[in-house]
């Protein structure tokens, strides 16, 4: 995630309902149903520890370097990344099969070279041109001065193997015939630490239409337990899913509550909240366009953007309950009868 140098106060949605809106919103939250709840249990079940895991220490070795933007480390990181789709059939959204979205240096600056999007597809059957985006970073902090390695395991490490998992296994769901009927984009994002520069660029040059995108679910460390709930792991801090779709708000809830049962703590959402991550990771940029997000993270820890956030201290058990329920939710979005509302 991006390093914030400042802190301001932001506007909370979360309290939303004035007295005047609450009986309508009370009918958004009960009419809510589950589409295929035993579908998404069945296939929730093939995201396993053991492949987040195996996953994770691969891609947050020294090998790749730290990853950082346009670096020889991060190339790796994204070849890594389109092998492994290549490798579970699962398609690019270009006609030609090329995975990657190339940004240019001159969009990046004079300290990246030219980097990467990587971009994996499930189109969907029905409604093909509504699109689901479900985002994480790849990139990170490099190598300092003195040769120690940023390997990133956390941040966004920890994001970028859950995406791996959830394109799995939707991708097994339609071999086995029930495919979405929405599509889903899996966006790994370069050049969040350089300033959400990745994201920036894709809804800049958006490969679908910014109207036909859904929602945005933004993922950016969580694997991790941070201070405040170390006896309490069964948790996941949620930010922005009220802020433009109370449907979006109740949906995630409802997903939660019939799936994974974890406690969704909007402590970060709040209307004085000095860390102001809302505008801190890669979800902001398709905020910015009036497109609906949720931004999954587990909070900060002693070795955020340090060289000790490594993958033998990923708790593989919560990355795992949190990969399921940001799977649920997906496919919640993906497979309700008609597409989210944004609030006016």
């Amino acid at each position: 995630m991006k390093i914030l140098v400042y802190a301001s106060a932001f506007i909370l949605v979360g309290s939303c309902a004035t007295l005047s809106n609450k009986e309508k919103i009370q009918a958004i939250a009960d009419n809510i149903e589950i589409s295929q709840p035993d579908l998404i249990k069945k296939y929730s079940e093939t995201i396993t520890s053991n492949e987040l895991k195996a996953n994770l220490y691969s891609f947050s070795s020294d090998e790749f370097r730290g990853r950082k933007t346009g670096s020889p480390g991060q190339k790796k990181g994204v070849n890594f990344l389109r092998d492994y789709y290549m490798s579970k059939n699962i398609p690019s959204p270009y006609p030609d099969s090329s995975y990657f979205q190339t940004i240019p240096k001159a969009y990046l600056g004079n300290d990246y070279g030219d980097s990467e999007n990587v971009l994996a597809f499930i189109k969907g059957k029905e409604k093909p041109n509504e699109v689901i985006v479900v985002s994480a970073h790849h990139d990170h902090e490099g190598v300092d001065k003195d040769g120690n390695i940023y390997n990133g395991a956390d941040d966004d490490g920890s994001g970028t193997v859950a995406l791996m998992e959830m394109a799995d296994a939707f991708k097994k769901a339609k071999e086995d015939g029930y495919g979405p009927k929405r599509s889903i984009l899996f966006l790994h994002l370069t050049a969040e630490e350089a300033g959400l520069q990745g994201s920036r660029y894709y809804t800049e040059n958006p490969v679908f239409p910014l109207e036909n995108t859904v929602a945005n679910l933004n993922i950016d460390m969580i694997g991790r337990v941070d201070k405040y709930h170390t006896e309490t792991p069964n948790y996941v801090y949620l930010i922005g899913s009220n802020r433009l779709s109370t449907e979006l708000h109740y949906i995630s809830e409802t997903v939660n509550n019939t799936f994974s049962n974890l406690d969704l703590n909007y402590k970060y959402n709040a209307e004085d909240e000095r860390n102001r991550y809302y505008y801190r990771s890669d979800h902001y940029n398709f905020a910015k366009h009036n497109i609906p997000v949720i931004f999954y993270f587990n909070g900060e820890h002693e070795d955020y953007h340090q060289t000790s956030d490594t993958a033998d201290k990923i708790d593989y058990n919560v990355l795992e309950k949190r990969t399921k329920l940001i799977f649920a939710t997906a496919w919640q979005l993906a497979n309700q009868e008609n597409r989210i509302i944004v609030d006016k």
